[in-house]
């Protein structure tokens, strides 16, 4: 039996975080091991939002492939491509316009959160009203059947199911079933994907205690030098009622805690938290020790982030070859469309 085909994405719009290192790159991670992955970076769905500006789209796309690679994903085990090397997928977005209601894209509610979210760029172009169903197009022409999905993401998915949905029965063939049931079959011109409900990620607070995001001028990257991360560790906000050390704290709203949780071990924490709770420690001690546990976290990928680096195109050769992978799978469906709809 095949393995199942899993596919998910990430916009090239800046350096990796802590924030994607503890939740979808995880994930991502155990999925190659288990399934057949297609695994790409949207440099179209970027171009949604910055297009007035789009000079660093290539630079982020590749240091998204070496992050990721050092990060150990294995582009042996899976594809690795860049969304704007399988033109099929705007072909596919051309097709599935055509049978796609405008309302179906206003009611995503990432839609307007992005809207609202990015105000201070101009998101009036027909492009990013589309990305929802570029994104529904990303998935069906490679015939995935499961994405990795968190619960916020749900209305994605479920638009690329009603599409393909929508699709099928106004192209497919329609005929009934022959066992007397009196039920319609109707042929399954492309896949309709079903969704993984992804592990819930880690929460990673920024330095500021608000969730962790580039534009928010708070985040830790995964590339950072070891002296940048510590000094970003010792800006770090700690809970606002410890005005002295004296101040016993509460370590459940401390976003250094948070951090501290992620890469610390039971023991250490247990007693990091005593200490905050009866005051016995001070937040500048605590910093000085989450900055060392987390340099020597990222030794490794550090390490191999430089290896890889130094090898010349190497980023540009995963690329080409996740394209190779991922194309006639694409193909093959654009091949299905448009015999469907009689324009082959």
């Amino acid at each position: 039996m095949a393995q199942q085909i899993i596919l998910t994405g990430y916009r090239p719009t800046g350096k990796l975080h802590i924030g994607h290192w503890f939740g979808n790159l995880q994930n991502m991670l155990e999925l190659q091991k288990e399934y057949d992955c297609y695994f790409f970076i949207a440099d179209w769905h970027a171009l949604t939002s910055e297009w007035s500006d789009s000079t660093h789209i290539s630079e982020y796309t590749r240091e998204m492939v070496l992050d990721w690679v050092a990060a150990g994903l294995d582009p042996e085990k899976c594809a690795i491509y860049r969304q704007s090397d399988v033109p099929e997928v705007a072909e596919l977005n051309l097709y599935f316009s055509m049978v796609t209601p405008m309302s179906w894209l206003e009611r995503v509610p990432t839609y307007k959160e992005q809207k609202e979210n990015l105000a201070d760029k101009d998101l009036g172009n027909v492009g990013f009203f589309l990305y929802p169903l570029l994104m529904s197009c990303d998935i069906i022409v490679l015939g995935a059947d499961h994405v990795p999905v968190g619960e916020d993401q749900l209305p994605h998915l479920e638009l690329a199911r009603e599409v393909a949905r929508r699709f099928n029965y106004t192209y497919g063939k329609h005929e009934m079933a022959t066992d007397g049931s009196g039920e319609e079959i109707i042929e399954q011109v492309v896949v309709e994907p079903e969704a993984i409900i992804s592990k819930t990620g880690a929460r990673v607070p920024g330095l500021d205690g608000r969730k962790m995001s580039k534009s928010y001028g708070n985040a830790i990257f995964i590339s950072d030098e070891p002296d940048v991360m510590r000094k970003k560790i010792m800006s770090c906000m700690t809970d606002p009622a410890r005005q002295r050390k004296t101040d016993p704290g509460d370590p459940n709203i401390c976003p250094l805690h948070q951090i501290h949780k992620l890469i610390g071990k039971d023991d250490e924490l247990a007693k990091w938290e005593e200490d905050c709770r009866c005051a016995a420690c001070g937040c500048v001690a605590h910093k000085r020790a989450v900055a060392e546990e987390l340099v020597a976290y990222f030794e490794e990928f550090s390490k191999r982030r430089r290896e890889v680096e130094q090898i010349e195109g190497y980023a540009e050769r995963i690329l080409e070859e996740g394209a190779r992978k991922a194309r006639p799978r694409a193909q093959e469906t654009i091949a299905k469309v448009r015999k469907a709809i009689h324009i082959d």
